[in-house]
């Protein structure tokens, strides 16, 4: 890396440009990482690390040495995908969708230990589960929650899996983790994800990732229905429907869709 590089990057917009490399990357990444697409002297982008740990913007992982958004900057993210222009066309997504499959959709994104409900649109049946907007749910027993973590690395699905107690939210929950991990390699390989009445009883799921333009898992769509209403067979009818309103999120998100 050329160490004159260092001197092109103004001094206010150095923060930024470390922040932008952390989401390019899409995973834990280390200041010397980081350092490798900017050029920085080595006391400026630690102290630039330091004071975006600091300010609550990254966290530092359990390793100790690499570093993931923090609170603040997953709360920014979410608010740019929830901007004016963006919700509304999202929602007549949604709402599409909802009317094709007759069921409550959903939106969710990944967080620290959980998933976090962005976006719903409800089911016009009187029975239905109330997982309202800002609801967080566990991954290792959700559709949304298995969907993200097929998507990551085998390392971290195992550092995960070795931070973590399977409770048993229900007689189905998966709570081996060589049983979970099997499952994750078969939904990374299928590209969608099932709860088979592991988070609640009596309800089914079915998630589609929603895609960044780097093509990496951004958000999840899914949708659920109590099992008495319709089996996971039955869901499955509807995969075709739930990956055509994922790429158009995806799209949207990107800015490539036409509004």
């Amino acid at each position: 890396m050329d160490g004159d590089k260092s001197e092109t990057i103004p001094t206010n917009l150095r923060l930024l440009m470390v922040i932008e490399e952390i989401a390019r990357a899409g995973v834990p990444v280390t200041p010397t990482d980081v350092n490798m697409h900017l050029g920085l002297p080595k006391p400026t982008i630690h102290r630039l690390f330091n004071t975006l740990e600091e300010e609550g913007f990254l966290q530092r992982d359990l390793d100790g040495r690499t570093y993931s958004p923090g609170p603040r900057l997953r709360t920014m993210a979410g608010g740019v995908i929830s901007s004016l222009r963006i919700r509304t066309a999202r929602q007549a997504i949604l709402k599409r969708l909802s009317r094709e499959i007759g069921e409550t959709c959903n939106i969710a994104l990944p967080d620290r230990d959980a998933m976090t409900y962005l976006e719903r649109v409800e089911t016009e049946w009187p029975l239905r589960i109330q997982l309202p907007i800002g609801t967080r749910v566990p991954f290792y027993c959700t559709a949304s929650g298995k969907m993200y973590l097929s998507s990551l690395a085998r390392a971290h699905v195992v550092k995960y899996l070795e931070s973590i107690d399977l409770e048993a939210k229900t007689p189905n929950t998966l709570t081996q983790h060589d049983d979970l991990f099997e499952e994750l390699r078969v939904i990374r390989k299928q590209g969608y994800s099932l709860d088979r009445e592991e988070f609640m009883p009596d309800m089914i799921a079915l998630a589609v990732p929603i895609m960044d333009k780097n093509d990496r898992l951004m958000a999840t769509l899914a949708f659920h229905a109590p099992s008495q209403r319709i089996s996971i067979d039955e869901a499955l009818n509807y995969l075709d429907d739930m990956r055509a309103a994922s790429k158009d999120l995806s799209e949207l998100v990107s800015g490539s869709a036409d509004i």
